[in-house]
């Protein structure tokens, strides 16, 4: 019974994992417009569980883009400086939407491993009431 609570534990722990990754990629969305906004990621990491001895998924610190800030020109823009041009921000939709449908997707295959699990285990609990 306890790789079933492993299967549990890794599944649970990967949609953990892809939901604070879908948290950052809508903040960057959100942010996309906002002046001096650098985008945010997070990185995967594998981790024992010591006392069950599963293996989970787990995020890293948040990373801030570290290009630099692409300069627009607007000189009617209120943070603007003399030249006319502000600094705009490294968040780029087109990639915030593909990272967003990667996480989307790595969530539900997380949640379909995990609901097979608990099939298996209630199948387990039938067979075992028999």
């Amino acid at each position: 019974m306890s790789d079933l609570f492993k299967s549990f534990s890794a599944s649970a722990s990967g949609m953990e994992a892809q939901a604070r990754r879908l948290r950052h990629v809508s903040e960057n969305i959100a942010n996309a417009d906002t002046p001096g906004y650098r985008r945010k990621t997070v990185d995967f990491r594998a981790e024992i569980d010591r006392a069950s001895g599963a293996t989970r998924v787990t995020t890293g610190p948040v990373q801030l883009d570290a290009r630099a800030l692409p300069l627009i020109h607007d000189p009617g823009h209120a943070l603007a400086d003399e030249n006319g041009f502000y600094e705009g921000s490294t968040v780029d939709l087109m990639i915030e939407i593909a990272d967003a449908r990667e996480a989307s997707r790595s969530y539900e295959a997380n949640l379909r491993a995990f609901d097979q699990t608990r099939q298996m285990a209630q199948g387990l609990l039938d067979l075992l009431r028999r």
